[in-house]
C-alpha cells in the first residue's frame, strides 16, 4: 500500500522533472556558427525539403543538428545500451555532412 509520503515523493519528483524539462526547452537559444561547411556551397542540393542538414554550435557550446527525423523507424531498433525519451529524436545526418564537419568541432571541452 501507498503511503502519502510515498506518494508525496513520486509527485514531487514528478513536478521536478517537468519543470527542469520546460527550463531546458524554454531556454535562450543563439546560433553561434555552422560547423562544417554551408550544406548548400556552389548551389549543391541537399536531400531534405527545408535546406537541412546542417549542425551548428550553440551560444552556451552545446551543438543543434537539424537532420530527417527518423525516430519513428529507428527506436525499435537501438543497441540495448541506447535509449531515446521522450522530449529526444533520432536525427540522420548524411556522413559526408559529419565527415566534413570534423575540422570545425573543438578537440576539446
Amino acid at each position: 500500500m501507498l503511503t502519502p509520503a510515498i506518494c508525496w515523493y513520486f509527485v514531487l519528483a514528478i513536478l521536478r522533472a517537468l519543470a527542469e524539462s520546460w527550463l531546458v526547452m524554454n531556454a535562450h537559444i543563439e546560433f553561434r556558427r555552422r560547423i562544417g561547411p554551408d550544406p548548400h556551397a556552389n548551389g549543391a542540393l541537399t536531400v531534405a525539403c527545408h535546406g537541412c542538414p546542417d549542425i551548428w554550435e550553440l551560444e552556451n557550446g552545446d551543438f543543434a543538428v537539424i537532420g530527417i527525423d527518423i525516430t519513428e523507424t529507428a527506436v525499435s531498433k537501438l543497441p540495448p545500451t541506447a535509449g531515446c525519451g521522450p522530449d529526444e529524436r533520432i536525427v540522420r545526418l548524411p556522413r559526408n555532412l559529419l565527415v566534413n564537419a570534423k575540422r570545425d568541432i573543438p578537440d576539446r571541452l
